[in-house]
């Protein structure tokens, strides 16, 4: 039999190491925001004063995860008071301009005028990495300058780390994932979407797409759903002769706007696509149609939650989905 003294010792012994001893909860990163900001929702190399090129922001937890970098980014990042320097982790759905022409501004401003210290970070297609090798050799004298010459800034600061990658697991860090998937952009490929799942949570990008089962297949499970969207296919505008110009376009021709929107999704295809994946919430972005007539005609297949995305809105994923748009009067 042990004496009482002993008993009291052995006991003792077992709560001081459970104290010392961290258990395996400790380690285990807190779910904390899982929120989806619309920087821009323009689709295209379009010259809209009134709206941002195609780029959207996730924030998870610690991660801050760019995918696309279309037209005012940095100029978005600005009016939300986040500093461009911390967004280093950039995800390419493909190459086409309207989807990679704030790159140079990222590259570039952060680490000359905010100090950032880290190489920038690109995830794409096919491509990606070539396409950064040239930046950084269109860029090679300021680069000098700023980084050997004058100022004499960060070196690690203005590397690119690029990657090309395929369908599967790209990034995976702090209880974020992020999943590429291939989508149907007609010829441009490889065209990718994206998932990014956090906290039992998760958010799917389309891409540029049309409608394809793939898509569909990663998708289902998805919490919200932001998808591109096109003009409608059957749009009399696009009736006629294919070298005619198209009405309240310079430029276009009946038969590039027919074109340009095979390669996309249109409102009623859309709804048949939403039907099948059947997310929380769906976000329309990339779009360059009227929105109510375009939301009619979803509704009319397709009775589920959707919101058509404006630029700087933000979408709050949790137990409940909250869409906040952006307050212009800063209030």
């Amino acid at each position: 039999m042990m004496k009482p003294t002993l008993v009291i010792g052995v006991v003792l012994g077992l709560l001081v190491r459970e104290a010392v001893v961290p258990s395996q909860a400790v380690t285990t990163p807190p779910v904390t925001s899982f929120k989806v900001i619309l920087l821009g929702t323009a689709g295209g190399p379009t010259l809209n004063p009134e709206r941002l090129g195609i780029s959207t922001l996730v924030v998870a937890g610690t991660e801050q995860l760019l995918f696309d970098a279309g037209r005012g980014l940095t100029f978005a990042l600005a009016r939300l008071s986040i500093p461009a320097s911390t967004v280093t982790k950039v995800f390419l759905t493909h190459l086409h301009s309207d989807h990679i022409v704030s790159i140079p501004e990222l590259y570039l401003f952060p680490w000359a005028s905010q100090g950032r210290k880290t190489p920038l970070q690109i995830w794409g297609p096919e491509g990606t990495r070539a396409m950064t090798g040239k930046l950084t050799e269109a860029f090679a004298f300021d680069i000098h300058t700023r980084r050997d010459l004058d100022e004499k800034f960060s070196p690690d600061g203005i590397t690119i780390a690029a990657t090309d990658v395929g369908e599967g697991i790209v990034y995976e860090a702090a209880g974020v994932k992020v999943t590429a998937f291939l989508v149907d952009h007609g010829p441009v490929k490889p065209a990718l979407g994206y998932r990014v799942d956090y906290g039992g949570h998760s958010v799917v990008f389309s891409g540029d797409t049309k409608p394809n089962d793939n898509l569909v297949a990663f998708a289902r499970g998805a919490d919200v759903l932001v998808h591109e969207l096109g003009r409608l296919k059957n749009d009399p505008a696009l009736i006629g002769p294919p070298d005619e110009p198209l009405p309240g376009a310079a430029g276009a021709t009946r038969g590039q706007a027919r074109t340009i929107a095979e390669h996309h999704t249109d409102a009623a295809e859309a709804a048949r696509v939403f039907q099948r994946i059947n997310p929380r919430l769906v976000v329309l972005s990339h779009a360059n149609v009227p929105p109510v007539e375009t939301l009619a005609t979803i509704r009319q297949g397709y009775a589920g939650r959707v919101e058509f995305g404006s630029d700087l809105m933000t979408i709050e994923i949790g137990r409940d989905i909250a869409v906040r748009p952006f307050d212009r009067s800063g209030r």
